[in-house]
């Protein structure tokens, strides 16, 4: 479920954006060319299928620099959105330069500097420019809760570097960090009241502060705040180092299984090579906004997942079969079949689609032993038991069912565990002889330097200012006493048990500092963003908690999640790779 305050869903926000774009404020008429960037294509793509974009008088969708470009159309006008960055501006000068089209209308995706704005009149010696506007859609709502700036490759190497001499070479990763954040607040058309930060991370530390001057210093950012708002918008930056073991466990709930076994990537999933998938399936889209089942079921677990592709299969089943051609007597039925035949033809493609990807999943953790893997992902990650959990450690690296991507995840989930109890090196020595590749097995050292004890925050595993002892222990007692409802669901990632202390007024101020000129409180929104990026397990942990405040008198506290990317644990430790610890 969405949130319920309407300005905290981020494809409602991004959808009004790009209906303006594409009409040009109400000032573009007619065929029109839309022109976009590299970022900006994911952003569209978020809300908005081509064939949708294609329905609104556009002509052409194409990248700003491509060469397909080469011949315009004089009658056409052009509609270009953009990232305000120096490469996509220059690139819109040369348009305006060869100029092709009729008139161009510019939007930019974020604040453009008066020297960018500069740039662009320079070029426009035909004076063929109506307009140019700010729309802040500068990051992409993979869910109406769940925001991210996606960037790839090198979020986690940010992060380690800030506050060393290392940071200038991701001064740009980090500006685009910053950029996303201040886009966020303005599209929520809020100006937070308080903005506070992990202690433990430099690069949360500077974002904040920075985004906190950003806001004294230009009046955009001052919005009216609502009479009946007392707490306000709190942003709470946190960083990815100080739970590091989220990324790490297998998954269980569909839009999260998917990433982490299939790859979930602007909203398209490869299917190529799975067995007895056909040619048309071979590459899919899974996006909430085009696809009402996956929007449904995006985060119910594996067991639910199969009761609703069951019931829809049947339910498709009788709707041909009302609509068999051998039923057709009349004029009237085949021309009311020839009607139906598109939504038909949909249907069966979104049928075929979803049981395909169950179909992979479901052969995925049969031939990967992921039940039993994710048995032990979770105790490591939830109860401390040395003794029994190296004994099964030892079993699981011996065993040949299980793949080496998977003996990685649990020879780094046990040294994150037991880095200061346990024998780093006889874990390290372990996984080699277990047939773990060297470059993997190098990779324990390099995860305890990223978010080992010495790195991280206080709180990974019940070790927090805000986790109370007495309820640790009764939670704990609990569990053992009544079992677990789900043994591969048992994990809640650090950040709801931050949440639930921010929103309570308990968070400690010592571990998550307010910025100078910041007021404290409770909050009544929330925007959690985290460096160094999420996960779909977080953002289905959010997704539930915003459920349930719907149902709350008051509304509840609405909370938005935001990161630089999303992670599996693939792309988790191709990142750890890069940081050179």
């Amino acid at each position: 479920m969405p949130p319920k305050h309407h300005s905290m869903n981020g494809i409602e926000i991004i959808k009004q954006y790009i209906d303006r774009v594409i009409h040009g404020d109400g000032k573009c008429h007619g065929m029109k060319v839309l022109l976009l960037d590299e970022v900006t294509t994911q952003i569209v793509a978020s809300v908005y299928s081509q064939t949708e974009i294609m329905n609104q008088q556009v002509y052409l969708v194409s990248n700003i620099t491509s060469p397909s470009l080469s011949s315009g159309g004089s009658h056409l006008k052009a509609v270009c959105f953009v990232r305000p960055t120096p490469s996509s501006i220059e690139a819109i000068g040369k348009e305006l330069e060869q100029s092709r089209f009729a008139e161009y209308h510019i939007f930019v995706s974020g604040i453009l500097s008066t020297g960018l704005l500069r740039t662009l009149a320079q070029h426009d010696t035909s004076e063929k420019v109506v307009q140019v506007q700010e729309f802040y859609a500068d990051f992409v709502p993979i869910n109406e809760d769940l925001w991210t700036l996606h960037m790839s490759r090198s979020s986690l190497a940010m992060t380690v570097a800030a506050g060393t001499s290392w940071a200038p070479k991701h001064a740009l990763q980090y500006e685009r960090n910053l950029q996303g954040l201040q886009s966020m607040l303005l599209a929520m058309k809020q100006q937070p009241t308080c903005i506070r930060y992990a202690a433990h991370s430099a690069c949360a530390e500077e974002l904040a502060q920075d985004l906190h001057d950003a806001i004294q210093n230009d009046d955009i950012f001052h919005f009216r705040t609502p009479s009946s708002s007392k707490g306000g918008l709190h942003v709470l930056i946190l960083d990815r180092r100080d739970d590091p073991v989220t990324p790490l466990l297998s998954q269980w709930t569909y839009q999260a299984m998917v990433h982490e076994l299939l790859g979930l990537n602007n909203h398209r999933v490869l299917l190529k090579g799975a067995p007895n998938v056909s040619k048309d399936l071979e590459e899919v889209v899974l996006s909430s906004t085009q696809d009402d089942f996956f929007r449904t079921n995006r985060h119910r677990n594996f067991g639910e997942l199969g009761e609703a592709i069951q019931t829809m299969l049947k339910d498709y089943q009788k709707h041909t079969a009302q609509h068999s051609v051998e039923n057709l007597n009349t004029i009237e039925e085949m021309q009311a079949f020839m009607d139906k035949f598109p939504e038909l033809r949909s249907r069966s493609h979104t049928v075929s689609k979803h049981v395909a990807i169950m179909g992979e999943l479901a052969r995925l953790v049969e031939v990967c032993s992921l039940m039993d893997v994710s048995q032990f992902e979770q105790q490591l990650a939830c109860t401390d038991d040395h003794t029994a959990h190296w004994r099964e450690l030892l079993d699981k690296l011996q065993s040949r069912t299980i793949k080496m991507a998977d003996k990685l995840r649990l020879g780094l989930l046990f040294a994150l565990r037991y880095e200061v109890s346990g024998n780093i090196h006889m874990v390290q020595q372990a996984m080699s002889k277990g047939g773990v590749p060297a470059d993997f097995v190098n990779l324990v050292p390099v995860m305890l330097r990223y978010g080992g004890v010495k790195s991280r925050g206080p709180g990974l595993f019940g070790d927090g200012d805000h986790v109370n002892l007495v309820s640790k222990m009764t939670k704990s007692f609990m569990t053992s006493v009544q079992g677990v409802e789900n043994v591969y669901a048992q994990h809640v990632p650090l950040l709801m048990e931050t949440l639930h202390a921010l929103i309570k007024g308990k968070l400690s101020s010592r571990t998550y500092p307010v910025v100078p000129g910041s007021s404290g409180g409770v909050p009544d929104q929330v925007l959690l963003f985290v460096v160094g990026g999420i996960t779909y397990e977080e953002g289905t942990k959010i997704a539930e908690y915003n459920e349930q405040q719907t149902k709350l008198p008051s509304g509840g506290i609405p909370v938005v999640l935001a990161g630089t990317t999303v992670h599996n644990s693939t792309s988790f430790l191709e990142e750890l790779k890069l940081t050179s610890l």
